[in-house]
């Protein structure tokens, strides 16, 4: 049996971040073999996480973002229990190294992302050596991968809560182009629009709409045939505040986005529109 020295325990303590009690017990595991101990602290890392699989987790990051040609990109959601582990560096890498490899990578699945070899390191090896640190349930929530013919942009909200992708129609856009479709997806991220016109708008969301806003009426008073009115022009003002292109720029309220995709298209020289968006908040209900 191999002695453990102090000077042992803190080398692995320093190559995988986990705690003293755990290095030490992995090297006398390991009979003092260095790489079969991290090996071993890897593997605990993973069968922790299962233990940990009822916690909530509902802290972490979130990171969007294009290639520099603006037709490939990706967002993704990977979250840890507290802001504590959020806020650490080591844990700001390894969302990072993930979200470069699957930006990167045309995989469908968590577990093919998890599979992946990135930078010459196995992504799956940095989310146990992760889990071996932080004694957190840590997890890929979810992430979409777009290929645009378009072009697509990204904004990240301050803090990495809160992130959106946005495709136009329109591929190489210009600088200029490309900053005014940033601000619409900054937009996007402010006031969380649920459709990007009116005639994606469905019937059911209609129809509960004018339900309860007939309701309110007919409970100010109003009789019904009048209370239909009121919720037919009550109608108007959802679409204003629920639909992208009809919502008031968030940085010149005298526009709206159509007002803003019109300089856009003006910019390139062609007709622009939204094609899609996407947009993630930390933690809600996918």
């Amino acid at each position: 049996m191999a002695e453990i020295s102090a000077l042992m325990v803190k080398n692995l303590r320093d190559k995988t971040g986990a705690g003293m009690a755990d290095c030490k017990k992995a090297l006398v595991e390991a009979d003092g073999d260095m790489n079969l101990a991290i090996e071993i602290l890897r593997k605990k890392g993973a069968a922790s996480a299962a233990k940990r699989a009822d916690k909530s987790a509902n802290e972490g990051m979130i990171i969007a973002q294009a290639n520099s040609a603006g037709n490939v990109a990706s967002i993704i959601e990977i979250n840890c229990e507290t802001d504590f582990v959020a806020r650490n560096a080591e844990f700001v890498n390894y969302v990072t190294t993930v979200a470069n490899a699957y930006l990167d990578n045309a995989v469908g699945s968590v577990d093919e992302l998890f599979a992946l070899s990135y930078n010459g390191t196995k992504i799956l090896d940095l989310h146990n050596e992760i889990l071996a640190k932080f004694s957190e349930k840590i997890e890929a929530r979810r992430m979409d991968r777009w290929v645009s013919e378009g072009f697509i942009s990204s904004y990240i909200h301050a803090g990495n809560k809160l992130a959106v992708l946005l495709e136009v129609s329109a591929p190489n856009l210009n600088e200029d182009a490309q900053l005014l479709v940033r601000d619409i997806a900054m937009q996007i991220a402010a006031m969380n629009p649920q459709f990007i016109n009116r005639e994606q708008v469905d019937n059911v969301t209609l129809a509960k709409e004018v339900e309860i806003y007939k309701q309110q009426a007919i409970e100010q008073g109003k009789k019904e045939e009048i209370a239909e009115k009121i919720a037919q022009g009550r109608l108007e003002k959802f679409y204003t505040e629920n639909c992208l292109i009809e919502q008031a720029f968030v940085k010149d309220g005298g526009m709206t986005v159509t007002d803003v995709l019109k300089k856009v298209s003006d910019l390139v020289g062609t007709e622009v529109k939204v094609t899609r968006f996407l947009r993630y908040a930390l933690g809600e209900e996918a």
